[in-house]
């Protein structure tokens, strides 16, 4: 095979700090090259190097990127803006924060079609809805006029995806391209790009901290480690015989996905959901009159008991993240009862409803959008402390306290002076659930804590909180789309599909005899490291 895209010798630094150290490594024509490690090991920061989108502070120190025999450092931003989209596409980690806010989704996906290929309108429409349909969008007609906001995480990321192939480039960057997605999407998705990269020998370089999702797409493995590759083999070589410390390491910690053991207690209910609603109005004509209701949350009854875990798990837009919004009391279309503590939360008002703010907090899916860019971490931890009242008075002890907390979620004190956008997105998470454990609370709502994180630190942060509810006593309600962690962190599971339950129990019951032919279909499509 012929190379495609050849990195030599690449160096960046920031001022004398060395971000990437004299990295090399090659694609080959048809090839899936992972490229796995540590979030801020420079695996992101690679791949904007290859866009030639680094920020200006970031300076190239030495080396080279040669993409089908031209050197994209030669090329001016003219010329650049006409290889980007038609010959690299890349599929960003975060979609919320890559996708134009006041655009549709198709006119953003017709956007790129008519700027390298020339279209016309209804030529436009046509491709972006098979688009939709590759990426398994639902109701792509309707979904083409919707805009960033009214889709969930999952659903923005596949736009994303659809945006990357409307080219049909040379070599595609999939930067965590299936982060945000639930099993059956994701294994739709990779098997899509396996496809298509058999069918149009299309190299993607794939990012990743899913060891399992390696194992299944690449041909070539390379782990970075605070800016070099430590490692560099072929995917059988790779899994069979790793042979850096760290490496071993890394699959180690991929391989750990046994349940746990405690000490069993009696259950004691914390919180109690009977009978859910939230139906969301759909309206339409000049009136805006309604004329129907999409069902988000449909019937839904479940508990959680103190010091217990449910984990909620599901496809994109089955609901979960909007069944932790109405327990929070976000959504004004709540219907049923949400008891905590014996109090039902819905329908009571602002004043009454401030004593459980501190006892219910959340850790977000996106981290990037849920935290304030213009203030300091330490900021953003303070502000919740002092507004509910909780911790110390004085300065100086509440600086001692936040240090305390970015330890706790491995993240270093002097991080509480620095801002959001200095952070790689796996630490961003972090800082996200330091900000929930500040205020001590009693319910953690955790929605897709993990996400963002590489294997190592995922391990880390599941230890973390299950250390945490073993001193404290805290519960969680935990939404994710990642099978694998489901036996590492809860006692009870709750199946969700278009807004209703399907199956629920113990974890070990679930998971080793699903009955519903739904929860059969999750297992299934979920990866497995071998």
């Amino acid at each position: 095979m012929n190379t495609i895209l050849n990195v030599k010798n690449l160096s960046l630094t920031i001022g004398t700090q060395t971000l990437i150290d004299n990295i090399s490594f090659n694609i080959k024509h048809g090839e899936i090259f992972a490229l796995v490690g540590e979030s801020g090991s420079g695996k992101s920061l690679t791949s904007l190097a290859i866009m030639q989108l680094l920020p200006e502070a970031i300076a190239v120190r030495s080396g080279d990127i040669i993409l089908n025999d031209i050197s994209l450092f030669s090329l001016s931003e003219t010329q650049m803006q006409k290889v980007r989209g038609k010959s690299i596409a890349m599929i960003f980690q975060e979609p919320m924060s890559a996708l134009n806010p006041v655009m549709s989704v198709g006119m953003q996906v017709a956007e790129v079609l008519q700027v390298h290929l020339g279209l016309q309108k209804k030529q436009l429409k046509e491709k972006v809805l098979a688009l939709f349909v590759e990426v398994a969008l639902k109701d792509p007609k309707e979904r083409y006029d919707w805009y960033p906001h009214q889709l969930s995480g999952g659903q923005k990321q596949r736009v994303m995806i659809a945006i990357a192939l409307a080219c049909e480039p040379d070599l595609l960057i999939a930067d965590e391209p299936t982060t945000a997605l639930d099993v059956t999407i994701q294994a739709q998705v990779l098997s899509l790009l396996q496809d298509i990269c058999r069918q149009r020998k299309l190299s993607i370089l794939f990012i990743t901290h899913d060891m399992a999702v390696v194992s299944q797409m690449a041909d070539t493995v390379a782990v970075m480690k605070e800016g070099k590759i430590v490692e560099q083999a072929s995917s059988q070589e790779f899994f069979t015989h790793p042979k850096h410390p760290y490496t071993q390491k890394l699959l180690e910690d991929a391989r750990a996905s046994k349940a746990y053991t405690r000490l069993e207690k009696k259950d004691e209910i914390l919180l109690e959901v009977e009978g859910l609603k939230v139906y969301f109005p759909i309206k339409k004509g000049f009136f805006q009159r309604t004329r129907g209701f999409v069902k988000a949350v449909d019937d839904v009854s479940f508990s959680i008991g103190k010091g217990k875990t449910l984990a909620l798990v599901g496809e994109s837009g089955s609901g979960k993240s909007t069944i932790g919004k109405a327990i929070l009391s976000l959504l004004d279309e709540t219907e049923g009862k949400v008891s905590f503590e014996n109090q039902n939360l819905v329908g009571l008002d602002k004043k009454a409803l401030n004593p459980y703010r501190r006892k219910i907090q959340v850790v977000f899916q996106d981290p990037f959008s849920a935290l304030n860019p213009r203030m300091t971490i330490a900021e953003i931890l303070r502000e919740g402390m002092m507004s509910l009242g909780v911790g110390p008075t004085s300065r100086e002890a509440q600086d001692e306290s936040i240090q305390n907390l970015l330890l706790k979620v491995d993240l270093e004190a002097s991080h509480m002076h620095r801002y959001p956008h200095e952070f790689s997105g796996g630490q961003r998470q972090r800082i996200g659930i330091a900000r929930a454990l500040a205020v001590e609370p009693e319910l953690i709502i955790c929605d897709e804590p993990t996400s963002a994180l590489d294997v190592s630190v995922r391990t880390q942060v599941l230890a973390l909180l299950r250390k945490l509810q073993e001193e404290s006593g805290v519960s969680y309600l935990f939404i994710t789309h990642d099978l694998s962690i489901v036996p590492m962190v809860a006692d009870t599971v709750v199946v969700m599909k278009e807004g209703k339950i399907v199956e629920q129990g113990l974890v070990k019951d679930v998971m080793q005899n699903p009955q519903h032919p739904y929860t059969q279909k999750l297992l299934a499509s979920a990866p497995e490291l071998i």
